[in-house]
């Protein structure tokens, strides 16, 4: 009789660890997949405008020195970082911001950790003029690259046969087309479908904490961020914090030491954090993120259950799109590297 009531309370018990976790239909209600494609109103997607992006995203020409690339810090295969604090730029000169991933970015309210470019289309077009990131000295100059190349002029005219072919606008309107196919989906995205099965019982776990505990008012929509600007240290002062954000361009006291809310999507992959890169260790982020954003001190178990969530949302880029392409061949006329 003992032996047989011990099996049944051990048979009891372990019915009860599997015991499926139960997610709240209001916290799945608020979740969205990704979408295909990140379509623009003003830049409408073609294969031509695609293919041309990809080459100019790669293409080191479009450096002073002939040795940075948008990939150079936005690496496709390292989820669209370089997973530095600071990216190497011309003559090894480091940038005062950390490099936002470029996955899944086109969806965001705007570009920059500051927003101060309204789309991808852009934002495409200010590392390259920048003198410490690309450092092209003008326009003028991104141009004479492209038209020293015949098969660039050509790709451009394939790409933009209803206006000036060869125009810094379509230069950026180029990557950005590309970009916007720059998409992430994972199993996170047939969960928000509603396939319950594809999240294990840990990972459910920490997504009813995250919900719980309010990441989500912040981290939202289908990339989960990127919606909205936010101060940081909302509710107590964020330590040694001297960037002053998105006032430096707004001169708007009220968005003093405010960013961009950073997509959630590849997490897990696209440390250091914050715009300063200046934390690491993702548990330490998100420890962080709750007392001084929510004004709530979590346990190590809480922590770690929201990591164990956040590691979930790491998708699979299409890896054929993001392969590196050959680019056009060089001319006698093409400009030479300047280290200077």
């Amino acid at each position: 009789m003992k032996i047989f009531t011990a099996i049944t309370a051990a048979c009891l018990t372990f019915s009860i660890a599997q015991a499926e976790v139960k997610v709240p239909q209001s916290y799945l209600d608020q979740i969205k997949p990704l979408p295909k494609t990140m379509e623009s109103d003003s830049n409408t997607l073609t294969k031509e405008k695609i293919d041309l992006g990809r080459k100019l995203y790669f293409d080191k020409r479009f450096s002073k020195n002939h040795d940075v690339s948008c990939n150079s810090c936005h690496g496709l295969d390292t989820y669209g970082v370089d997973n530095k604090q600071f990216s190497e730029g011309h003559q090894k000169k480091l940038g005062g911001r950390n490099a936002p991933t470029v996955y899944n970015a086109a969806m965001h309210l705007a570009q920059f950790w500051d927003g101060r470019a309204k789309d991808v289309e852009e934002q495409a077009k200010g590392p390259v003029l920048n003198p410490v990131e690309m450092a092209m000295p003008d326009e003028a100059s991104v141009l004479k690259v492209i038209n020293s190349i015949p098969e660039y002029v050509e790709l451009f005219k394939e790409a933009f046969p209803d206006s000036e072919t060869v125009t810094y606008d379509n230069f950026g309107n180029a990557i950005g087309a590309f970009e916007r196919k720059l998409v992430t989906p994972g199993k996170f995205d047939n969960f928000a479908k509603g396939d319950m099965s594809v999240l294990n019982d840990e990972e459910k776990k920490g997504f009813v904490k995250f919900m719980e505990v309010g990441c989500y008012s912040c981290h939202n929509g289908p990339a989960l961020g990127g919606n909205m600007y936010m101060k940081l240290g909302l509710l107590k002062s964020w330590p040694a914090l001297k960037d002053n954000g998105r006032y430096d361009i707004t001169k708007n006291p009220a968005e003093k030491h405010s960013f961009k809310v950073p997509s959630l999507r590849n997490i897990a992959e696209t440390g250091p954090y914050l715009h300063d890169g200046s934390v690491n260790d993702l548990n330490t982020m998100v420890d962080m993120m709750a007392e001084y954003q929510l004004g709530k001190k979590l346990s190590r178990e809480d922590i770690d259950s929201i990591v164990t969530f956040l590691k979930a949302l790491t998708g699979k880029p299409d890896k054929n799109y993001i392969a590196e392409p050959k680019l056009p061949a060089s001319t006698a006329t093409t400009p030479m590297p300047d280290p200077n």
